[in-house]
């Protein structure tokens, strides 16, 4: 049997680059810490679990669309904590197995492929340039969508962006927003860090400031993975355009992509509870502010990062890659800018993604 491989269309899996750094790391006496990967290591709340446990007896098929409780509690969320109105909890939003599937499927879902363009930030997660690999468009990274000119079919923006942290403005996405509907390209705003903005407020997409009170051209992408520490069960929506929102659903019902009922009812209790999210937030916070000074005072410089879960660091005497030697030197492990694109490449990203007594740990070998 042969076949064209798909994985030669793909840039390759960065994390592989880290192995020997973190064999390197993993030989400190007291252990490595690892801040390479945004992947959350606190409790899964309560109430969640029990949600969870509570519909655990589902042996029927779930629906793509989703449960009509899940839907209206990401809608509710979405009213309460980002002041955007007017999500129909029918037509306007979708469940999602955690967004990172969504936005790797979402060109070849929608149509788009050879010969179409896909602008991705400069800065930006690798899943981005993928999910145009996949579908077989070409992907453009660019500091700003607006500024590009050539015909587009989409343009992700994310914020607070990953791995740097920074928040987009509302004039930056109103502008945006203008720019795409001038020009018939469909935004998507990758804004799973949205309840994580530190220096500033990080603001949806989809508020009625930014958008005008209209979804056309618009979407925007939210998940559980960090706000609950939910990363495990691969849970997330995507709302905004109905129509485009009509598309993937007839789409993905063909694909059978669809979020477990067990799953729809944890993703339902979780965003109808903030209580949980503002313990988290005091966590991370408490972590930031420690490991940045830590940081800071070792001579590192720390750039952007007001939101988010991650530090952008650089440091004048290193690369990137030589900056994750330095760390990895003193048992911390992060990950090289270089895998976010070339405008990283002298900076490290140190993800806050560690128990307490692990960042306490880093924070007393970079004193030291």
């Amino acid at each position: 049997m042969t076949f064209a491989p798909t994985s030669s269309r793909l840039p390759d899996f960065p994390w592989d680059k880290l192995a020997p750094f973190k064999q390197k790391a993993a030989a400190h006496p007291d252990g490595i810490v690892d801040l390479s990967i945004g992947s959350p290591v606190d409790p899964v709340p309560e109430l969640v679990k029990k949600a969870l446990a509570d519909a655990a007896d589902a042996p029927a098929y779930p629906t793509t669309l989703g449960t009509a409780s899940a839907r209206q509690s990401a809608v509710d969320w979405l009213a309460r904590r980002a002041d955007v109105t007017g999500v129909d909890p029918q037509a306007g939003i979708l469940p999602v197995i955690g967004t990172k599937e969504l936005i790797m499927l979402l060109p070849t879902l929608l149509g788009i492929g050879a010969g179409d363009t896909v602008l991705i930030p400069d800065l930006a997660y690798p899943t981005y340039e993928a999910g145009a690999a996949l579908a077989r468009a070409t992907s453009v990274p660019v500091a700003d969508p607006t500024q590009y000119e050539g015909a587009v079919r989409v343009a992700y923006l994310n914020s607070p962006r990953n791995p740097s942290g920074q928040i987009t403005s509302a004039d930056e996405l109103r502008t945006a927003v203008e720019w795409a509907r001038a020009n018939e390209v469909l935004l998507v705003s990758d804004e799973c860090y949205l309840e994580f903005g530190w220096d500033a407020k990080p603001v949806s997409v989809l508020h009625p400031e930014v958008c005008g009170g209209s979804f056309d051209n618009l979407l925007a992408v939210h998940s559980l993975s960090k706000r609950s520490n939910l990363a495990g069960y691969r849970a997330g929506f995507v709302a905004g355009d109905e129509a485009v929102v009509a598309e993937l659903l007839a789409v993905r019902k063909h694909a059978g992509l669809m979020v477990p009922a067990p799953i729809q009812a944890a993703m339902a209790a979780a965003f109808a509870d903030d209580t949980h999210v503002d313990e988290q937030r005091d966590r991370y916070l408490r972590r930031r502010t420690v490991l940045r000074d830590a940081l800071t005072e070792a001579g590192w410089e720390i750039t952007l990062s007001n939101g988010g879960l991650y530090l952008w660091a650089s440091h004048p005497a290193y690369d990137a890659y030589e900056s994750v030697a330095a760390l990895a030197d003193r048992g911390i492990l992060v990950a090289p800018g270089a895998f976010y694109g070339t405008a990283g490449e002298r900076h490290v990203r140190v993800a806050l993604t560690g128990t307490d007594e692990r960042i306490d740990a880093a924070v007393k070998r970079l004193h030291e």
